[in-house]
């Protein structure tokens, strides 16, 4: 089975930032208005299983979409997620980080933030 994420001819002209080690790209399927994948470039299945350099690749992309972010949508906040695994959610065994930009209001009462994956433990 071919990777979504290996296929960069497919996304060349979606990229937002790259790096030698990272590409991002707007969601296909944003959870908020401006919501950025940061995907490895390399085939590697997670987070954990990246190296030194690549590590740091994907700090310099995040810091760096935040400032497109910023510019262009000016969220109030960000949550950053990655799912490692099936029983985390993963869907697509490729790294990616989601930068998903929030906003005043977005929900009723945000509170718990990232911890909300599993609802009945996002209040405490």
């Amino acid at each position: 089975m071919k990777c979504l994420f290996c296929d960069l001819q497919r996304v060349l002209e979606k990229i937002v930032y790259q790096n030698e080690y990272i590409y991002c790209i707007y969601d296909s399927f944003p959870v908020t208005k401006g919501h950025i994948l940061i995907i490895s470039k390399r085939h590697v299945e997670n987070y954990f299983l990246l190296n030194k350099e690549e590590l740091i690749a994907v700090n310099d992309a995040l810091l760096a979409c935040k400032k497109i972010l910023d510019k262009e949508y000016k969220p109030t906040g960000y949550n950053i997620g990655v799912n490692n695994g099936k029983s985390a959610g993963q869907t697509i065994m490729h790294l990616h980080l989601h930068l998903i930009p929030r906003y005043d209001f977005d929900v009723d009462d945000p509170r718990g933030g990232v911890r909300g994956v599993i609802p009945e433990k996002q209040k405490y």
